[in-house]
C-alpha cells in the first residue's frame, strides 16, 4: 500500500509552518524539553519534530496533545468561530418572506 502524501496549498502549508514554529517557541519559552514534551503529550520524538515543522501529516490530535501540554489549547476554540462569510452565505440561502 502506498504512503498518503498530504499536498497543501502555498498560504496553506506557510499558516501550517508558522503554527509549527510558534509551538516550538512557546515550548521553548515554557523550558519545556523536547523530550520532556514527548512524555507529556504521549507522542514521539518525530512526531514533535514533524509539528514542530509544521508537517501536514501529522493527526490533530498530536497537534492537540501538544497545544494541552502547553495549556495553549484553548486558542483552538477560536478558529472558524466568527464566520462572517459562511453567516452570510446561509442567509442567501434562507427562503425569502413573500406577501400577498
Amino acid at each position: 500500500m502506498r504512503a498518503h502524501t498530504t499536498v497543501l496549498l502555498p498560504k496553506a502549508a506557510a499558516s501550517l509552518a508558522a503554527l509549527g514554529e510558534n509551538i516550538r517557541l512557546a515550548r521553548i519559552r515554557r523550558r519545556v524539553t523536547a523530550k520532556m514534551m514527548c512524555e507529556r503529550a504521549g507522542i514521539s520524538h518525530a512526531t514533535l519534530t514533524a509539528i514542530e515543522h509544521g508537517k501536514p501529516s501529522v493527526a490533530m490530535a498530536s497537534y492537540m496533545s501538544v497545544l494541552f501540554c502547553l495549556n495553549l489549547y484553548r486558542d483552538i476554540e477560536q478558529v472558524a468561530r466568527e464566520d462572517g462569510l459562511g453567516r452570510d452565505l446561509q442567509d442567501l440561502q434562507l427562503p425569502k418572506r413573500v406577501r400577498s
